[in-house]
């Protein structure tokens, strides 16, 4: 073999190996519904709920920090020019997606009803007796319960999860409290039948 076909072969293997390390990089361009590193970056910081390091996400994403700082660069701009109300700050040594400081107004509604929609223990077990007894009076809540429930259920009326669905037919006709339609929405079911059976519910072990 001479040292011309030599160096011909040398230089057809590192042209097909450029060619594949060319082959694995992915668009830059985001046409037809294609995947980018740009968008696998948006999709990363989209879904995660801390800030994240550079290098983990350059890590998650398989690229190189260098092009991490790129895309996020490119993504804010584009964020800016469509006058979208978030953008990927630095935050406590990594990048996170953030809305921005003007819509605090809203958000802190959000979070506020977020905070009134937590149930106590109490209420979940008054809600639960609710649901699975219903229509009931209040009397018999507080009989399976052993204590006053008053309070719980005007709790329970003002998230929007229980109501007034009658009156019972005895003396002084009390009221009949049941579920409502936000209770099936917050608890993922469709209808009160997709509730657990009772003999499907076991104690937590003590």
């Amino acid at each position: 073999m001479t040292e011309e076909t030599q160096e011909l072969q040398d230089t057809e293997y590192q042209t097909t190996d450029e060619e594949q390390v060319d082959e694995v990089e992915m668009p830059q361009e985001n046409l037809d519904g294609e995947l980018t590193v740009e968008s696998v970056v948006e999709a990363v910081l989209f879904a995660s709920d801390e800030p994240l390091p550079e290098a983990r996400l350059a890590n998650i994403v398989e690229t190189s920090a260098k092009q991490v700082r790129q895309h996020i660069e490119s993504l804010n701009e584009k964020y800016q020019t469509h006058n979208n109300a978030f953008r990927i700050e630095q935050i406590a040594g990594g990048y996170q997606m953030l809305t921005l400081s003007p819509y605090n107004h809203w958000l802190k509604k959000l979070l506020r009803a977020r905070s009134d929609s937590k149930l106590s223990p109490a209420a979940l077990e008054t809600l639960a007796i609710i649901a699975y007894k219903q229509p009931i009076m209040r009397a018999d809540i507080e009989a399976i319960r052993g204590v006053a429930v008053g309070e719980v259920i005007r709790s329970l009326c003002y998230k929007g999860l229980v109501k007034i669905v009658g009156r019972a037919e005895v003396l002084g006709r009390p009221m009949l409290y049941g579920t409502t339609k936000r209770f099936l929405e917050v608890f993922g079911l469709n209808t009160l039948k997709d509730l657990p059976k009772i003999e499907e519910l076991k104690k937590p072990p003590s």
